[in-house]
């Protein structure tokens, strides 16, 4: 519609765009209505440019009380201009108010959810009640002088928590989440720029060496128990699979139906099953031992 203002550019040309934005025409009453009508009945593209260049000004001066995030005041612009554009493409200039009024909530919108995004309060969740807190908590920390920053006093804590119906806790939380806003790991640490942040994160997963001794491992222990269900002749191996092997055992109640045998002879052939196994395992491990000291 109109992209040519979208972007307001890097922050040095801030002052200039400010300028620039000004130069647009504010459109009478008659005039937005007359310019309204057209872009929604004809789709008339020129007229939707007037309409949105008309309200630069008022974008701005919304992304300015935004400023205390630590965000760039162009990007908070940008984003306005976004929501501008989505006020005009649904404006219905037949309900009798006037562009302004209903474009301040887009403006608005999309700016915050801007700032959202940016904060990564996805971690902290995104709430109704979240985003009333992140958003009036400067101005309710300003009422009370605590600007400093650092974790607020109890009885501070408790007053913005009933002001805004949320949990005290939400209100620390949020509190300490926006005086330290988030840092890229690539950046460069201080002390050795040729070394970024990231460089120092602790790798919890385990090393080669570990992961490969494991596997080693298991290997084993999986060869010495399928060397030692050889001992078992054929029903024995299935029942103590069933029973012992299985992430779902079968049930006592199904076997003896299989196998035409109570429930007391299935639990018996288990049990012995499993000593055998056992007795297996055992002598085949001191086996190797007495092997690997004569080596």
């Amino acid at each position: 519609m109109v992209s040519s203002v979208i972007n307001v550019g890097p922050e040095n040309n801030l002052s200039r765009y400010l300028q620039e934005i000004r130069k647009y025409p504010i459109l009478t009453p008659e005039e937005e209505l007359r310019l309204s009508h057209l872009w929604r009945d004809k789709g008339d593209v020129t007229a939707a440019h007037k309409l949105v260049t008309s309200h630069l000004r008022l974008v701005a001066k919304i992304a300015m009380g935004y400023r205390g995030y630590g965000l760039p005041v162009n990007e908070l612009i940008s984003e306005g201009n976004v929501g501008m554009m989505q006020a005009v493409r649904r404006f219905d200039p037949d309900k009798g108010f006037r562009l302004a009024t209903y474009a301040m909530w887009w403006i608005r919108a999309a700016i915050q959810e801007y700032i959202l995004h940016s904060w990564s309060l996805v971690k902290m969740g995104t709430t109704a009640a979240q985003k009333k807190l992140f958003f009036n908590l400067r101005r309710l920390k300003g009422q009370m002088q605590a600007i400093d920053d650092g974790d607020l006093q109890p009885e501070q804590v408790n007053k913005i928590a009933t002001t805004l119906g949320v949990p005290e806790q939400d209100v620390v939380n949020m509190n300490r989440r926006m005086a330290a806003p988030d840092h890229s790991l690539n950046a460069p640490m201080r002390t050795d720029e040729s070394s970024e942040w990231q460089d120092r994160l602790v790798d919890d997963q385990h090393n080669q060496e570990e992961v490969y001794a494991e596997n080693e491992e298991l290997s084993g222990r999986k060869a010495l128990l399928a060397s030692a269900m050889d001992t078992l002749n054929d029903r024995e191996k299935h029942i103590f699979t069933e029973r012992r092997l299985k992430d779902e055992p079968s049930t006592l109640e199904d076997l003896a139906h299989e196998y035409g045998i109570s429930r007391e002879r299935v639990r018996q052939i288990e049990v012995r099953a499993f000593e055998k196994v056992q007795a297996a395992m055992k002598k085949e491990v001191e086996a190797r031992r007495s092997a690997a000291q004569e080596a």
